[in-house]
């Protein structure tokens, strides 16, 4: 492994590496810490305990975080007819149908998210072995396979994010970047952890949230409480 370089290990010597943080401090200690010349990425880590092998225990599904994600989400859209118009008018960065999907073959992937009107679906699936190790397959439980296709780049472009777990049980996911004021950061948190505690598999059995870290790119990891669930702001400028 390569040695980190001085400003991260800088930022590591002042997280107490066995202490677990109110949601609040974490996210300040976050904004403090200039490890890059770019505006790094806020991202959490969630490891529950699901067993993913069981198909019932693989979370999967989409939060809308209230002060976005920071970042500009290009979406490409499979439609025709009609439809093409609409989407083009709702701000797709890229619309088509057969020939799109030859431009996917044929290397193209500049887009982050992929939306699709059920009509197309016999052209998308063919691209599944491009499109889903990337996570950009549309998928009708993310709201990425519609015929309201307005309405969905418009949650897309705004801050709808999708999550799933690994198949190690952990969840990985940008909340926003560095630059955000604190008080979204832990906004945009809270919205995450009701969304994962709501989403909570009946079957799973023992402690569901094992552990959560947060950190931002190239950063290291600061440990927050699991316990520390409901009105972080409220409860953090207390």
């Amino acid at each position: 492994m390569a040695k980190r370089g001085k400003r991260y290990q800088q930022a590591k010597a002042e997280i107490g590496e066995q202490e677990l943080y109110a949601p609040r401090e974490a996210m300040k200690l976050i904004k403090s810490q200039q490890l890059a010349k770019f505006d790094p990425t806020v991202e959490v880590h969630f490891r529950l305990g699901v067993n993913v092998r069981h198909a019932d225990q693989q979370l999967r599904g989409t939060i809308s975080l209230p002060h976005g994600t920071g970042n500009t989400v290009r979406v490409a859209v499979f439609a025709q007819g009609d439809k093409v118009r609409e989407a083009e008018a709702a701000g797709a960065d890229v619309v088509g149908g057969d020939d799109l999907a030859t431009r996917i073959q044929g290397g193209f992937d500049e887009f982050d998210v992929c939306i699709a009107t059920p009509d197309m679906m016999a052209t998308v699936g063919k691209l599944g072995r491009i499109l889903g190790p990337s996570g950009k397959m549309p998928n009708p439980k993310t709201g990425t396979v519609t015929m309201d296709l307005a309405k969905a780049i418009e949650d897309v472009k705004g801050g709808k994010v999708e999550y799933r777990t690994d198949r190690t049980g952990i969840i990985h996911l940008g909340i926003g970047k560095q630059s955000f004021e604190e008080a979204a950061l832990v906004e945009n948190y809270q919205a995450v952890i009701d969304e994962i505690i709501r989403a909570k598999p009946a079957s799973a059995k023992g402690k569901y949230l094992k552990s959560i870290s947060v950190s931002q790119t190239m950063g290291p990891g600061i440990n927050v409480d699991p316990m520390r669930t409901t009105n972080l702001l409220e409860e953090a400028v207390a």
